[in-house]
């Protein structure tokens, strides 16, 4: 089995910066994609940001300049760095990975089970 364990998610005031991190664990073969989504209170979950292998990288808009995305491979670990927070930035942050576990089986999606990230104004 396939485990994404988040950390770094709290409580924080507009303007200041947070760093989530969050490493897979289990029987990898190799990590294909690694993201972060974001889930606001009554939302749908959005793309914040990921990472390619070949250390390519996406961005939301609403993130564009303030976050950052980093991975390091050899741990299986994905980072998202926050800055100048807004309170808009409040949600449920989920880790993604795109894994094959083993050579000749296809990539498969797993999640972490989230954490809160909250920005007072």
């Amino acid at each position: 089995q396939v485990q994404l364990v988040e950390s770094g998610g709290g409580f924080m005031q507009a303007g200041e910066s947070l760093r989530l991190s969050c490493a897979a664990s289990g029987s990898i073969f190799r990590t294909i994609v690694m993201a972060w989504y974001r889930q606001g209170p009554g939302q749908q979950r959005d793309l914040v940001a990921s990472i390619n292998s070949d250390g390519s990288k996406t961005y939301a808009d609403s993130v564009k300049g303030r976050f950052s995305i980093s991975r390091d491979n050899a741990k299986n670990a994905v980072y998202l760095q926050m800055d100048s927070l807004k309170p808009e930035d409040t949600a449920v942050y989920f880790c993604n990975a795109r894994i094959k576990r083993f050579m000749a089986t296809p990539a498969t999606d797993y999640w972490g089970r989230g954490t809160q990230v909250t920005v007072s104004s």
